[in-house]
């Protein structure tokens, strides 16, 4: 299936703030930073983790830990999406018990990738909390899954896809929205 883009949604600048909201809501919302682990989900979670955890370590003047959390193997569509997955590996070198873990992943569509998300973390150990902080929430949900932090809201038709691009895999920082292409 061929997608052809229809707009350009946030710019790095717009990006940019969105990672500093969001934050300083997660600092807000957990009252500080004491006992929290942000996890990015591969690919391109992974990155805007590292960008809230470089602002989070600014304004608190403390390390966080990120990890990097591959889901592959927990997707309930694994047989739908390709013959041969594409794993990127977990990096998790900390304990996750009794923590605060932030999932944080570029877009939230139906739900799924969260849930797989949730499960995988459960497997590892028993957090005390886990929150999802993702930058697009474009709708059409699943499973009855929210995120807590969002940097913008996109209502979207099913037809549509979201870019959320990052430099290290795309070059530049910005989201993009693409429609199918008509013949």
């Amino acid at each position: 299936m061929e997608f052809r883009k229809k707009a350009d949604i946030m710019d790095e600048a717009a990006m940019s703030r969105a990672v500093k909201r969001i934050a300083h809501e997660i600092i807000e919302h957990n009252k500080g930073v004491e006992n929290l682990l942000l996890i990015g989900i591969q690919r391109r979670g992974v990155p805007l983790a590292a960008q809230l955890r470089d602002v989070i370590c600014r304004v608190e003047g403390t390390e966080v830990s990120v990890g990097e959390l591959d889901i592959t193997f927990y997707r309930d569509d694994l047989t739908h999406r390709t013959e041969q997955p594409e794993v990127n590996g977990t990096k998790l070198p900390f304990s996750i018990v009794g923590r605060t873990v932030v999932i944080v992943d570029d877009v939230l569509f139906t739900g799924r990738t969260a849930r797989a998300a949730m499960d995988a973390i459960c497997d590892m150990g028993r957090p005390s909390c886990v929150q999802l902080a993702v930058m697009v929430d474009r709708g059409h949900r699943e499973l009855p899954i929210r995120a807590d932090y969002v940097g913008k809201n996109l209502p979207t038709s099913k037809s549509e896809l979201v870019g959320v691009r990052v430099p290290e895999f795309d070059g530049d920082m910005s989201v993009v929205l693409y429609d199918k292409r008509s013949e």
